[in-house]
């Protein structure tokens, strides 16, 4: 019997996390999260982790179950992701993936890559741009050098922007052209669900997600994160500009404003990339599950 991967996919605040849990309970099966943010329990609110009542209704993996302070990357997460999905399948032939993160997304559909070694002192010369403030400089670098890479990773991320570039100006080549070279053999047969909205619809939505982060605790929750505001896994929206907050670099008012449109940025972004991908089956974001389950059952040919 085959194995299928369902995987939801979106842009941020579109939906997935709902209609997930609807697909997992349908096929009854569990569901692994490949959203590089919510897998740290320090970062709860500002990450729109499910909330107790949706974790209860369904079985979630990879879901705050590393700390801020752990070493952990995309590499590590593949590994870890094929081995729970191993188990899982051997209980189902059907698992839920909501995808929050492309990178990590498609290191468990398709593998991890492998990029050659560069000249470290091209790194330290990106973080001293970094460090002097230059970050937008470096945006429109990775947008003239690799305009792929630009649409699909977190650009305000610095550590993911940097790790991008030094690979650009170290091999002459697109950071992305080092990407799915071998493609490695899965043991499943992935389904992509895509989610959308209209850009305006979508956006709205964005907004009020922040607004209602911040009437849950955001504020507080960045507070006591701050003084580890240097870590990697803090280097995200919705946290950074709140620490700038903190510097003193805005009022809160701006910060906030900060929040929604680099969110709103990522979005478009992201919608962007998984426009390019052909195997992507696409569904307005209030289509009712139920048609997106029989277009399921259709592709796997279920009765």
């Amino acid at each position: 019997m085959n194995n299928y991967l369902i995987t939801v996919i979106g842009a941020t605040a579109i939906g997935k996390t709902a209609l997930g849990i609807q697909l997992a309970k349908h096929f009854k099966t569990e569901i692994i999260s490949s959203d590089s943010r919510q897998f740290y329990r320090e970062l709860k609110i500002g990450t729109a982790v499910p909330s107790a009542e949706e974790l209860i209704a369904t079985p979630h993996y990879f879901i705050q179950n590393k700390s801020i302070f752990d070493a952990y990357n995309v590499g590590q997460f593949e590994k870890d992701a094929l081995k729970k999905l191993e188990g899982l399948f051997s209980k189902n032939n059907i698992v839920i993936m909501v995808g929050g993160s492309g990178l990590y997304t498609n290191a468990v559909l398709e593998g991890f890559d492998d990029f050659p070694e560069v000249n470290p002192e091209i790194r330290l010369k990106l973080n001293k741009q970094i460090e002097n403030g230059e970050i937008e400089i470096l945006q429109k670098q990775l947008k003239d050098l690799d305009s792929d890479s630009y649409n699909t990773i977190e650009i305000e991320n610095p550590h993911r922007l940097i790790r991008a570039l030094e690979i650009c100006i170290g091999t002459g080549k697109p950071y992305s052209s080092f990407k799915n070279k071998n493609k490695v053999k899965r043991n499943f047969i992935p389904i992509k669900i895509g989610l959308t909205a209209d850009r305006e619809l979508m956006y709205e939505r964005i907004n009020k997600r922040v607004d209602l982060m911040l009437e849950e605790g955001l504020l507080e929750e960045a507070k006591k994160l701050y003084p580890h505001k240097e870590l990697n896994a803090l280097q995200t929206v919705g946290y950074r500009e709140l620490f700038d907050y903190f510097d003193g670099k805005y009022s809160l008012e701006i910060a906030v404003d900060e929040i929604k449109k680099n969110t709103r940025r990522f979005a478009k972004r992201q919608v962007t990339w998984n426009k390019k991908d052909p195997t992507i089956h696409w569904f307005d974001f209030e289509t009712a599950p139920s048609e997106i389950i029989k277009k399921i059952k259709t592709i796997i040919h279920l009765d």
